[in-house]
């Protein structure tokens, strides 16, 4: 169903009372500006319909790195299980501009199970294919011609035999309203205090802002006991009692709020038991108006007041809207800090782009914010921008509350862009994990180094401060880099139990399509004898490690393939086996990754085998030794004979015998060898 109308034409009121005639299960979404970001308008979808459709909420965050296909995919068929009908009430549309929202709603549309009803409620007609939902008579349309008032409504809404009004006079506020509920409504409460109905009617005039405007005083003097208070709560985009109460100190909120609900076809509900409540848009713009007119600086300490309530309630999301709009922007910047974690997990990049937009020049100072901004260019593959951020961000940790942050940061960014030996370095003299992701991180940046015997210890403690939490996410991930360290030393039987446990745990807590499970699923490939079980691990690896930025994890996960692909003859295994060795070239120090790869080429056959070295063929001598230290920097040959004073060709020579004392066959396996014997 659409309902597409002018603001104050009736659309939320006729809903509501649609709903309470139909009963039955429903499900009321009120937009705001945030929910532009596809990820917050799904999962705000899953918490309107969760009671009716339980595990809905935690099935749409599961399908979120997915893509949107998925999560759309996941509400059609979790909805279709339940046996109940179920209406869906989108009210305020209109604020949505993301055309990937517009997309994912209609295909929502397109495949809408039967016990769902979709209403979408608007000011302006949304982008969708309107004309082919017609022709398969798959819309209901509501329009603003269908909410206009006739003669008989306008009377009832009037109290036109009560308050004296004639059928002319009615006539004549509807043609001046044009039949707008809004204008009407106004009329109806101006008109219980007139004493002269007939001058009332003829005043009466103007288009539908002129009415809006000349009618805001009016109103405000209908209610004059409730004037300060509803001024005060004007602040607010959804109202409950405590909320309330909050802001005016008062104790009787909820009362109030479902007393005048009761009384006031322009105060809504928002749940079906009287908790949450908002003004009709007209109403709260006429009020917020009034507010800053006559008290601007009390407008600021009420938003501060809600961001207060908001903050101790758990709603991080509202705690910041109006701490910005209170301008406490260090605040707010650290609700955004401290929340990022969880909203990223979610898939709310966008939210935490726009908030952080939003904190403008407050993000370059402050340590919490700059670090965030670290992630989100991560996140989305901006690697130099990420460095630059983590640079601003350095200086400002002078309480260290976020150097934790800043160091796992700076190792996934070494790590992703493919040098082990930088993301080592960042790991060195950190303060002690107090987070399971950071704790993790370190270990696992060492387990992708090949130094297992010092990623074990840091791996134990992500696992216990996981489980003290708990972290589920981490609970899932951890135990792949302690399976690739098992694996990496000959214990398959233990690698594969590991990722065989962690796997089914990630599916048992919807995150078995992050990315960092393909870990897991290229262990299997590798440890499993079954050739089909084998084949299916080691494409669903690749597939899962594509959507993260990291070169290593990818460049593991292709090597698994194609080793597995060699091993049983699959398809794309020379595919798997080219984009691993290019990806690899392109890495300063791909750790264990490269180290495997070679493997796998001389296991079968497409590359010489390098020789044994279990021991040195022989001792690097100290000019050696003074090359090695710099092969791991990313230097060419040349820079490393400028650092040393030493001719080119006098790198080479040292180079080549670097190569045949550790019986490697490249500079990167040189760094591997020499990073496991304690070398460098």
């Amino acid at each position: 169903m659409l309902v597409s109308a002018p603001a104050g034409s009736g659309k939320s009121t006729l809903v509501n009372g649609w709903l309470d005639g139909r009963g039955g299960a429903s499900g009321w979404l009120q937009i705001d500006e945030g929910d532009d970001d596809p990820s917050r308008f799904w999962s705000g979808v899953a918490a309107t319909l969760d009671d009716d459709v339980p595990g809905l909420g935690d099935a749409v965050r599961a399908a979120t790195s997915d893509g949107l296909d998925a999560v759309v995919t996941t509400v059609v068929n979790e909805v279709a299980g339940i046996e109940v009908s179920i209406v869906l009430v989108v009210d305020d549309y209109h604020l949505v501009t993301n055309p990937d929202v517009h997309r994912s709603v209609e295909q929502l549309v397109e495949r809408l199970p039967r016990n769902l009803v979709l209403v979408v409620s608007t000011r302006v007609d949304p982008p969708f294919r309107l004309g082919r939902l017609r022709v398969r008579d798959q819309l209901t349309e509501v329009r603003a011609d269908d909410l206009r008032f006739d003669l008989d409504e306008a009377r009832w809404l009037l109290d036109a035999d009560i308050v004296g009004l004639g059928n002319v006079a009615v006539d004549r506020l509807l043609q001046r309203t044009e039949g707008w509920a809004a204008g009407l409504v106004l009329a109806a409460l101006s008109l219980r205090k007139s004493a002269d109905v007939d001058a009332f009617v003829d005043s009466f005039h103007g288009d539908d802002q002129l009415v809006a405007d000349y009618l805001a005083d009016e109103f405000l003097e209908t209610l004059l006991d409730d004037r300060d208070r509803l001024l005060d709560a004007s602040v607010l985009e959804r109202m409950s009692g405590p909320l309330i109460d909050e802001l005016t100190g008062g104790d009787d909120g909820a009362r109030w709020l479902q007393s005048i609900a009761a009384s006031n076809q322009l105060v809504i509900s928002l749940d079906r038991n009287g908790t949450w409540f908002r003004f009709h848009h007209l109403l709260r713009d006429m009020l917020r108006l009034e507010a800053q007119r006559t008290a601007p600086e009390r407008v600021a300490e009420l938003h501060r007041i809600a961001g207060d309530w908001h903050d101790r309630a758990g709603s991080a999301d509202e705690a910041i809207e109006h701490l910005l709009q209170a301008g406490e922007s260090e605040r707010a910047a650290d609700l955004i800090a401290a929340n990022a974690t969880r909203l990223l997990n979610r898939g709310q990049t966008f939210t935490v782009t726009r908030l952080l937009d939003r904190l403008g020049d407050t993000a370059q100072h402050h340590g919490g914010a700059a670090t965030v901004w670290g992630w989100i260019c991560f996140v989305t593959g901006r690697f130099a921008e990420a460095k630059t951020w983590l640079e601003r961000a350095r200086p400002l940790d002078t309480d260290e509350d976020d150097t934790g942050l800043i160091e796992a940061l700076a190792i996934m960014v070494h790590t992703a862009d493919g040098d082990i030996t930088s993301a080592l370095r960042a790991a060195e003299n950190g303060p002690p994990a107090v987070h399971p992701t950071h704790a993790m991180v370190l270990g696992g940046v060492r387990a992708l180094a090949g130094l297992f015997d010092e990623a074990a210890p840091l791996l134990d403690t992500a696992r216990e401060l996981a489980e003290a939490r708990p972290d589920y996410f981490a609970l899932a991930v951890n135990p792949l880099y302690q399976a690739i360290a098992e694996i990496e030393q000959g214990r398959t039987t233990r690698a594969h139990e590991l990722a065989t446990n962690a796997l089914a745990f990630a599916d048992t807590h919807r995150f078995h399509n992050a990315a960092h499970m393909a870990l897991g699923h290229s262990v299997l490939a590798r440890t499993c004898d079954d050739r089909a079980t084998a084949l299916e691990a080691a494409s669903r690896g690749v597939e899962l490690a594509r959507r993260s930025p990291e070169k290593i994890m990818l460049a593991y996960a292709l090597a698994a393939a194609a080793d597995a692909g060699l091993e049983h003859g699959g398809p794309s295994a020379d595919d798997h086996l080219s984009e691993a060795r290019s990806i690899v070239a392109t890495c300063v120090d791909p750790g264990v990754a490269g180290t495997y790869l070679g493997r796998v080429e001389a296991r079968h056959g497409l590359a010489e085998r390098p020789a044994a070295n279990a021991d040195l063929v022989e001792e690097l001598s100290d000019r050696e030794l003074s090359v090695l230290r710099f092969l791991p920097s990313g230097l060419s040959q040349r820079e490393i004979a400028g650092e040393l004073y030493v001719s080119l060709n006098t790198v080479k020579t040292h180079c080549k015998a670097i190569y045949r004392k550790l019986g490697v066959d490249g500079r990167q396996a040189a760094v591997q060898v020499a990073r496991e014997r304690g070398l460098t």
